[in-house]
């Protein structure tokens, strides 16, 4: 058995497979973000303890006699964060969480500066870790002079696992610290922050063994002894591997609390420019691209917030066939945004209400907004040299089929809809802990699922989501002049 834990924004699932790859079981722990000001987004590394162990205990309550047969674990998580400790592994603050954008003033600083960008083979994003330890600095000076090590969550979870400090390659990619090509920690990057390679963990990649689960957590969780903990990935990278996105040319469109457009590299493609995130792959000697939107799922559960009404509820509403954009226009910038813009400061708007705009209107503008913001992204990839025929749907969001059509038009390439089952991080998190264990070849196990349907985009309606996109588009330098 193979034990997979993914760390979310909103929850830690873990996730029970067997040496077939087959799902026997998974369980959960929730979540709450804290946000005492604007751009703010905190978490405290505590709740992710009590989180996983509330998802494994869950497991543990249906599946303990498989439980006890783990040999394996695999983590994933969410990317970017700023977990801070002391020379006691203590936390100093909360963790600052991927769309904490408090850090846009050190962010751009720093990508002012050459090498980040010639190194890292990024923009220097205000999500990003790098940017919010200087601001930590700049800031919470008194933090700062304690701080001896920083760890991204998921490896702040591994700490409590194993005891280890580790990270590996495809969340490390994420922290604008770490030479991509070469994939190691940058000396030159670290230090330009105040930093030095002791302040970081050490690094595997994300197929190989980083610990042993240590012998109370194995105790308590009815584990037999040498349960290894793979390195992991970060969550895209997991997720990738999940659905087998691991080969040149593979492609996913992940509609989660963010939105991720994402297709593996064989080689290391760098683009700043194009605000494509260029990364390493968590298998070794890959890479990967993706366009980022920061507002997904989380702009229709915005929305499904302010109408006191569930996501699929107004998702239902609009039926089964896809409608022609009706001229209201939703840009999703509810946190900023990005690729292609790398702006924190804009936020969202609606545009073109009338009074025939009804709910049912601002649904679908929201659906199509982030259909949009997607084609942002294909475009950006295109520019860093990444072109797209297809793509396979993944994350909550792709369970609406209106939403994928839309996303399948605008987008106008076919989009895979997977045979059922469970194929995001948590799955993908699993898989590594299985190759880890078993020293198993990690392209054979990361196989593609079956696709179960194919959505095509509308040949009727192309050219009016083509002119809905081109005034979205065009709506962003307007609403940046008002906004500034």
């Amino acid at each position: 058995m193979y034990l997979g834990l993914d760390l979310g924004t909103s929850g830690v699932k873990a996730l029970l497979i067997d040496e077939d790859q087959t799902v026997i079981g998974s369980g959960t722990g929730t979540l709450d973000v804290s946000r005492p000001h604007s751009g703010w987004s905190e978490q405290d590394p505590s709740h992710w303890i009590k989180a996983t162990e509330d998802a494994v205990h869950a497991l543990k309550a249906r599946h303990a006699k498989e439980l006890a047969a783990v040999k394996g674990i695999g983590l994933s998580g969410q990317m970017h964060g700023a977990t801070l400790l002391d020379a006691n592994d203590d936390v100093l603050r909360p963790c600052m969480l991927w769309n904490d954008t408090r850090s846009h003033k050190e962010a751009a600083e720093l990508d002012a500066d050459p090498k980040f960008r010639a190194l890292s083979g990024n923009i220097v994003f205000p999500g990003f870790t790098a940017p919010k330890v200087v601001w930590v600095r700049n800031n919470e000076p008194e933090i700062f002079a304690k701080l001896r090590r920083v760890l991204l969550p998921k490896d702040y979870l591994r700490l409590w696992l194993t005891g280890e400090h580790v990270s590996e390659m495809s969340d490390a990619a994420g922290t604008s610290w770490l030479d991509v090509g070469k994939r190691a920690w940058s000396t030159d990057l670290l230090a330009a922050t105040g930093l030095d390679a002791g302040n970081m963990p050490s690094l595997v990649e994300g197929t190989e063994v980083s610990g042993t689960l240590k012998a109370d957590l194995a105790s308590q969780w009815g584990m037999g002894s040498h349960v290894v903990v793979a390195g992991g990935a970060g969550d895209n990278a997991a997720s990738a591997c999940g659905m087998g996105t691991v080969g040149e040319g593979h492609a996913f469109v992940s509609l989660g609390t963010s939105g991720v457009l994402f297709a593996a590299n064989g080689t290391y493609l760098p683009n700043p420019e194009s605000a494509v995130h260029t990364f390493c792959h968590a298998l070794p000697g890959t890479w990967h691209q993706m366009g980022v939107i920061l507002s997904a799922t989380d702009a229709l559960n915005w929305y499904a917030g302010i109408t006191s009404r569930k996501p699929a509820e107004l998702t239902g509403e609009l039926g089964d066939a896809l409608r022609a954009p009706s001229g209201v226009t939703f840009l999703p910038y509810l946190s900023g945004e990005r690729t292609p813009l790398n702006d924190s400061a804009i936020r969202g708007s609606f545009h073109g209400l009338e009074h025939a705009s009804d709910r049912t209107a601002l649904t679908q503008a929201v659906l199509e907004g982030v259909a949009f913001a997607f084609r942002d992204c294909l475009n950006a990839l295109a520019a860093a040299g990444t072109k797209l025929d297809r793509v396979t749907a993944v994350g909550g969001g792709s369970r609406s089929t209106y939403w994928l059509k839309a996303i399948a038009t605008a987008l106008d390439i076919p989009v895979d809809v997977p045979a059922d089952g469970d194929f995001g991080a948590a799955f993908g998190a699993a898989r590594l802990g299985l190759i880890a264990a078993e020293k198993a070849d990690p392209r054979a196990v990361c196989a593609a699922p079956a696709t179960d349907y194919t959505i095509e985009p509308e040949a009727r309606l192309l050219g009016e989501f083509d002119a809905a996109y081109h005034r979205y588009h065009n709506l962003y330098p307007a609403l940046k002049g008002v906004q500034s």
